[in-house]
C-alpha cells in the first residue's frame, strides 16, 4: 500500500515534465523541418531533438535557426 502511494507520488511529478518534453520536442522538430536554413545540418538537429532530451529541443529553438536580417 505505501509503496503505491510512493508510486503515484512519483508519477505525479514526472508526468507534466514528460508532457514538456513531448511538447518541445514536437514544436522544434517542426520548425526544424520548415526552417529553410539551420545552423548546421537538419538531420544533425533531428537526432539532437530526438535523442538529448529536454536540452535538444530547447538548444535548436534559442541556436539552431538561422536568422539572417
Amino acid at each position: 500500500m505505501a509503496e503505491d502511494l510512493e508510486l503515484s507520488k512519483l508519477l505525479a511529478i514526472i508526468a507534466p515534465i514528460i508532457v514538456i518534453q513531448l511538447i518541445l520536442m514536437i514544436i522544434a522538430l517542426i520548425q526544424c523541418v520548415k526552417a529553410e536554413e539551420t545552423r548546421g545540418p537538419k538531420i544533425m538537429w533531428i537526432l539532437i531533438i530526438i535523442f538529448i532530451n529536454l536540452i535538444g529541443p530547447i538548444a535548436f529553438l534559442l541556436f539552431g535557426k538561422r536568422r539572417d536580417g
